[in-house]
């Protein structure tokens, strides 16, 4: 079933309103499409409307986390993360404030906008910060369960949410905890690590390959830092190769993560992505999942071109 991590998002922020006091939004007038606005309409006290100036709402989080409050801020992705990107590097994570980001319509998913509002370095961007915690769920499913984990973890953290409706493929039933990476189908010759609407391409990817006689393994990364590398390692232990999937830049991002990982791994590793390029305009999002080639079989052919030949 395809349901929204927007409004997953909104949903929870709401939610974890009414248990602390201390949860404040700010938003860049964007609220109706980040959907931080069911916050506003809950909490209006609560809830600040900064207009389109993402750096002073940047600025004003810092400020009241300094005094106890743990900030929400709330704007698309490559507005969220490339605007105000000195404000969250000398404000909030120098001081490692407790200051939640959330970058909504990430990646290509707010297809109508082109390369302006699609964000292909966030992740780059925002992973190379120290102390910064990164995260990129799946579906609707886990964005709730990591909205949890943000308010309770210390510290500044950046949430990626896709603008779409996503298939669910996380196990509602399943625990979590930031760091956590878990193994969605086991296979015995090749891993894909996937983050974000690449976790269910992956998987699509795993049953075309299922016909070749290649038994895929797919690993959904929704805590791209901190990396866990001791379980990459594991995942990627006696595997062909091994594959990563996401849907931005491939310099800096979870195909550079996992590369980290593996430096001294005997395993090839293929890496998935936007290939140096921008977004650009579309009359829909799978018109863009299938131009920049992050598509199943996409993620299939790059498997093959990575086994080793015999």
């Amino acid at each position: 079933m395809k349901m929204s991590m927007r409004k997953a998002y909104g949903e929870s922020l709401v939610a974890l309103g009414a248990e602390n006091p201390r949860i404040v939004a700010l938003e860049a007038d964007l609220g109706k499409s980040t959907m931080s606005v069911l916050f506003g309409q809950q909490y209006p006290e609560r809830y600040f409307q900064m207009g389109i100036a993402e750096q002073n709402m940047t600025s004003v989080a810092a400020g009241l986390a300094l005094t106890g409050y743990i900030p929400f801020v709330s704007s698309f992705a490559v507005f969220a993360s490339g605007r105000p990107y000195d404000q969250i590097r000398s404000s909030v994570c120098i001081a490692h404030l407790n200051v939640k980001i959330c970058g909504s319509s990430a990646g290509l998913s707010d297809f109508g906008d082109g390369k302006t509002h699609q964000s292909v370095d966030d992740i780059a961007l925002m992973r190379v910060l120290p102390g910064m915690t990164v995260l990129s769920p799946a579906d609707a499913v886990e964005t709730e369960k990591m909205m949890k984990a943000m308010a309770a973890c210390d510290g500044p953290c950046y949430l990626r949410v896709n603008r779409n409706d996503l298939e669910t493929v996380t196990d509602p039933d399943d625990e979590y905890h930031i760091g956590k990476m878990t193994c969605l189908k086991e296979g015995a010759d090749v891993t894909v690590f996937a983050t974000g609407v690449m976790v269910g391409q992956a998987l699509e990817a795993a049953k075309l390959l299922a016909a070749e006689n290649l038994s895929v393994s797919v690993v959904n990364v929704s805590t791209i830092k901190p990396l866990d590398a001791e379980a990459v390692k594991r995942y990627a232990g006696g595997k062909r190769c091994v594959v990563t999937a996401e849907e931005a830049s491939i310099y800096g991002g979870l195909g550079s993560a996992i590369c980290e990982a593996l430096a001294q791994e005997a395993v090839p590793v293929g890496v998935l992505g936007i290939r140096d390029s921008f977004g650009t305009s579309a009359s829909n999002y799978e018109e863009l999942l299938k131009y920049y080639h992050l598509m199943p079989e996409d993620i299939a052919a790059k498997i093959r071109a990575t086994l080793p030949k015999a």
